[in-house]
């Protein structure tokens, strides 16, 4: 479900020239919500939100749904106080991979060179396709014109000589639409939309901007590279941002993109101080890292724990290690040091009963930085000596999980 910022000013016709129009921005329309109304279709028409429990946020919600303000990433007590006669239904990701599969099955009938991004979205580079087909809007309306005929399914589709503007022309297409940006026009194009718009620009990154005045991507266009580094602190970004400002974008559509992490995240059943209660989340949550980056063949060499706090604002602290891992024994207790700093507290301070400065809703790890496991060399250390039967011991779990489920059999061990 995108939220990301839409303009009915950029919604229209800016001339059919496809020359160089090559990529296409393909974008499910309330995914999650639109795959629970093609199963259940006597839900068509009702406001459907993905997301139950008092704890949980929404995941998607149907657009029969956002004229009450449901919206992603909302808690869902709100949602239900917001739409109180919403169809709430639980999110169900092995449905939703099994279309997105099926959908993306559609694209490869087209081309071999797709990006899927998520679930619910991709690029695709038609430019070799199009001595079969006649030109790029084309096949954005086949497509378009396939996921329903199948699925019962809307997607937007944007059409573009860039990836930048390939997307940004899907989002403001929604829903069911598509749009095509001629090369010529891309500039004109995004110089309309607010500078939140552009992907990359998050709220911290936005109130930066807005503090030297750049509220839109035109005010974006007239700040120089160099100041631009200034104000986000990295050069890459700034040269990022200045192309995207005058609707350029270096990016090729990749086909085969690595994983650049894996991650487990909890909401704890009531905000919690207990610092025993976060540590064993923790620990929940470094178990099953470590058993995907096991299970996929991989070493993670930075591990971050990510906080939501009970006013629903985010934290993350990150920690690069020497050298990759791919156990628990050697990730939980790096997450107990970084929730210590995070919240400010001593060093060792959660290996002792304590009470936490903040109320916590939400806990979570994730390993990032991965390495093929069988192709990277890792110089033994005295503690892994030691800690070898750990290690044999999180591998037996891993055969135990594999025959009798996830829950058959959980991971305890202490903080240091």
């Amino acid at each position: 479900m995108s939220t990301s910022p839409r303009l009915a000013a950029v919604r229209r016709d800016w001339g059919h020239d496809e020359t160089g129009c090559t990529i296409l921005h393909i974008d499910m329309d309330a995914f999650f919500a639109s795959c629970e109304i093609a199963r259940h279709p006597e839900l068509r028409g009702r406001p459907v939100i993905i997301g139950t429990g008092t704890r949980s946020v929404v995941s998607a919600a149907s657009y029969e749904a956002r004229p009450f303000g449901v919206n992603s990433a909302m808690p869902v007590a709100t949602a239900r106080r917001l739409c109180p006669n919403g169809v709430f239904l639980p999110v169900d990701m092995a449905y939703y991979r099994s279309i997105s599969r099926q959908v993306f099955g559609v694209f490869e009938q087209v081309t071999d060179r797709i990006e899927r991004v998520s679930v619910d979205e991709g690029y695709m580079d038609v430019s070799a396709a199009l001595r079969q087909w006649d030109s790029p809007t084309a096949i954005g309306a086949w497509i378009r014109a396939e996921v329903e005929r199948r699925f019962g399914l809307t997607c937007s589709v944007g059409v573009a000589s860039n990836k930048l503007i390939a997307k940004l022309a899907s989002t403001n297409a929604k829903p069911d639409g598509m749009l095509l940006v001629p090369e010529a026009r891309q500039a004109e194009f995004v110089r309309l939309l607010p500078v939140r718009s552009i992907p990359g620009i998050g709220p911290a990154s936005a109130r930066r901007l807005a503090q030297w005045g750049v509220t839109t991507v035109e005010q974006l266009a007239q700040v120089d590279e160099r100041r631009l580094a200034q104000v986000t602190g990295s050069a890459a970004h700034a040269h990022t941002l200045y192309l995207a400002a005058r609707g350029l974008d270096e990016r090729r559509v990749t086909p085969v993109t690595p994983e650049k992490s894996i991650g487990s995240e909890r909401t704890f059943a009531e905000d919690t101080r207990d610092a025993r209660t976060v540590a064993q989340m923790l620990l929940r949550c470094s178990d099953v890292v470590a058993s995907t980056l096991r299970r996929r063949g991989l070493l993670a060499r930075t591990i971050t724990v990510k906080l939501r706090y009970a006013d629903l604002r985010y934290a993350t602290k990150s920690l690069t290690l020497g050298r990759p891992v791919n156990t628990a024994g050697a990730i939980y207790p790096r997450t107990l040091r970084l929730l210590e700093r995070m919240l400010g507290m001593p060093d060792h301070a959660l290996d002792r009963d304590a009470r936490l400065p903040a109320d916590i809703r939400l806990a979570g790890v994730s390993a990032s930085g991965l390495v093929n496991a069988a192709t990277t060399p890792v110089q033994a250390s005295f503690d892994d000596l030691l800690g070898k039967d750990r290690g044999r011991a999180e591998q037996a779990l891993d055969s135990i999980r594999e025959k009798f489920g996830n829950g058959a059999v959980q991971l305890g061990l202490r903080s240091s």
